[in-house]
């Protein structure tokens, strides 16, 4: 025969078998101290009402004229039958000074000794005792009966034990009755919460439960993305490492409302928003975060949970491979152009016109070498001057002439190791991508594009380090002011869409810009179109001092050329 252990019971159950134990054990303390209180009170009452009747007895002109007579049991038995009847005690007993009955309830018992003690009686006290008689134990009470100082009888009035045990064992059975009503009342009640404790646990014990959290705590400080979790009045109610990390939250900030997390405003829209957001990109101060939203309902709304997946990286490698495709792009235009001259040339040759074949190449080679020449001497910081080459071929594959302004002086090795290369790239190339959107379709379309150093102009400074200012305008339609500030917000854009969305350029400008503390704007450039200007302070002010150079209002052409 096999026995089976049972495993541990539910949360609900332990708890429920926990609470009827312990209503059981209390409910039986109260009836146990109720008993031995009630059946001390009863004896103290029966004592009470034996003394009562004794005394009235005793005090009886009646009585004391009977117990002068020569046959006090003829008068007083009937007397002491009915005040037996009418107190509700078992026995009045009346005697004489030396103890022998002139009344009992059993008439055959007249003319025996008392059975009990008499001796306070006859000094003339009275008192009360539990003795054991001719009609079992009782709480009794014995007093004298006095004529003057001279005591002529006793009177003894008592009511069995058994009829105190009784009074009591039937007020302990109406207290058993509350008391199985408030129990039974008690267990329907636990076993209703318990009920509903179960759903909420899913039947799982307490075991089970410390289990879970434990997995639930290390998954969510092992897991690198962020998430959040949101009560329904849209307050944090679990964030993990990896969400504090990325919204850049710090300190505690469970059970405070998401407006108050500082986040920037589009976050905390879609993070406020009620209906689903999937791969939504937005940017906080310094990283590019892809948030995912699920409302958690259950017949009411109960809260969101959101994730967070940081592309900073990502976004700008993405930059970088569309400059790259740019640049191929470039590149095989630039060879079919190349292919085309080449066929020229050929076929001057094969015409017998090998003077004006040469001419031909010579002039091509000047012209492209003048376009490498003038970028380099204006910019020769290798990395802006190999974007400024590539944007000025993508331009003129789109109709638009890019120039470099002739006020533009950037040497290699100006700019300090603070100031990374590839945050450059994104700032400029996404405003050079912006202008060159802009000034397409526009007459004589043309981008002006200066990058040089100088002195910085805000008085408040700490100190004179120079900055580095990068300026990008067009000959598009130019920026309604109403627009100036919304411009760098992530999704506003005056073009339509397309499918992976529009108006992150900019945003991604502002927030380089911002990491490195400097400042961005857009006003109207001369001539009509949007002028962009940025400037970015350098902090390593020894690597820059003699970069600094005075800016000139004249723009020579750097474009138009493949």
């Amino acid at each position: 025969m096999r026995f089976s252990v049972p495993g541990p019971r539910s949360l609900a159950g332990q708890l429920f078998a926990m609470q009827a134990v312990l209503i059981a054990v209390v409910v039986a303390g109260y009836a146990l101290f109720t008993y031995v209180s009630d059946r001390s009170q009863a004896e103290e009452a029966a004592r009470r009402q034996a003394r009562a009747v004794a005394r009235s007895v005793a005090d009886s002109p009646s009585v004391l004229q009977a117990a002068r007579t020569s046959d006090p049991t003829a008068e007083l038995q009937p007397y002491a039958l009915k005040v037996m009847r009418d107190t509700e005690v078992d026995f009045i007993t009346i005697m004489d000074p030396r103890g022998i009955r002139w009344t009992h309830p059993d008439p055959e018992r007249i003319g025996q000794p008392f059975q009990g003690h008499t001796e306070k009686a006859l000094k003339g006290q009275t008192f009360t005792e539990t003795y054991t008689g001719t009609l079992g134990p009782s709480v009794r009470a014995v007093t004298p009966i006095q004529d003057g100082k001279e005591i002529v009888g006793l009177v003894s009035a008592g009511i069995r034990v058994e009829e105190i045990t009784q009074r009591v064992q039937d007020q302990l059975t109406a207290l058993l009755g509350v008391a199985a009503g408030a129990l039974v009342l008690g267990a329907v009640g636990t076993y209703v919460i318990n009920a509903r404790l179960r759903r909420h646990t899913h039947g799982m014990n307490a075991a089970q439960l410390s289990r879970m959290h434990d997995y639930h705590q290390a998954a969510l400080h092992a897991v690198r993305e962020g998430l959040l979790m949101l009560d329904g009045q849209y307050r944090v109610a679990l964030i993990n490492d990896g969400g504090r990390e990325l919204l850049g939250v710090a300190g505690d900030v469970v059970g405070r409302s998401v407006a108050e997390l500082g986040l920037p405003a589009p976050l905390t829209g879609a993070l406020l928003a009620s209906e689903p957001r999937v791969d939504e990109v937005h940017l906080t101060a310094s990283r590019v975060l892809v948030i995912n939203t699920s409302p958690v309902s259950g017949g009411e709304r109960r809260g969101t949970v959101v994730t967070l997946r940081d592309v900073t990286e990502l976004q700008s490698l993405m930059g970088e491979l569309d400059s790259e495709r740019g640049f191929t792009q470039a590149l095989r235009s630039q060879a079919h152009e190349a292919a085309n001259r080449l066929h020229t040339v050929v076929s001057l040759i094969e015409l017998g016109r090998a003077e004006e074949a040469v001419e031909f190449a010579t002039a091509e080679l000047e012209l492209a070498q003048a376009l490498t020449d003038q970028v380099v001497a204006a910019v020769s910081e290798p990395v802006l001057a190999a974007l400024l080459l590539g944007k000025t071929a993508q331009a003129n594959e789109r109709g638009v002439e890019l120039m470099v302004s002739e006020d533009s002086s950037l040497d290699d090795g100006l700019l300090p190791e603070s100031l990374p290369s590839r945050d450059l790239v994104t700032i400029l190339g996404n405003l050079i991508d912006n202008a060159v959107d802009a000034a397409q379709g526009s007459v004589r379309a043309r981008v002006t594009v200066a990058a040089y150093t100088q002195e910085t102009e805000d008085p408040e400074a700490l100190d004179d380090a120079p900055e580095l200012v990068l300026r990008v305008s067009d000959t598009g339609p130019g920026v309604d002011p109403e627009h100036a500030e919304a411009v760098f917000q992530r999704g506003f854009s005056t073009k339509p869409a397309g499918p992976g969305g529009r108006g992150l350029g900019l945003a991604l400008v502002r927030q380089a810009v911002q990491r490195h503390e400097g400042t961005l704007s857009v006003s109207e450039a001369d001539g009509g179109g949007a002028q962009f200007e940025v400037r970015l302070p350098l902090r390593e002010s020894g690597a820059v001092a003699e970069g600094v150079t005075s800016r000139t209002s004249v723009s020579r052409g750097a474009g138009g050329y493949a």
